[in-house]
């Protein structure tokens, strides 16, 4: 069995696919890092660290919806997931749900 790596032959929903689950796992260090970062700052002010709260929050999102990217309903929610994440995680998230609303949109037509 011959494997191609040609990145030409890839489908775009296996790249979307890709992209958001690279994304939603680089969310999911990045609001883990932000929680420890701001863990001592959130003992003295309430509040502080939501920004990692939600940034974790969406990145299991993401990677529980990548599977599911190329379907129209979960691509529109990792383009939202990937707004409202932020970050080179969230960019990546939301490249996924454009490319599986390309793919869900060319499989309707």
């Amino acid at each position: 069995m011959e494997v191609n790596y040609d990145m030409s032959t890839t489908s775009v929903s296996t790249l979307a696919y890709y992209l958001a689950l690279i994304g939603g796992a680089l969310m999911i260090l990045f609001g883990l890092l932000g929680l420890l970062v701001s863990f001592g700052a959130y003992i003295f002010h309430w509040g502080y660290s939501y920004g990692g709260i939600v940034t974790l929050i969406m990145g299991v999102i993401a990677v529980i919806g990548a599977k599911s990217a190329n379907t129209l309903v979960w691509a529109i929610v990792l383009i939202v997931v990937g707004l409202v994440g932020g970050g080179i995680g969230g960019l990546l998230v939301l490249l996924g749900g454009i490319f599986g609303l390309i793919t869900a949109v060319s499989k309707k037509a």
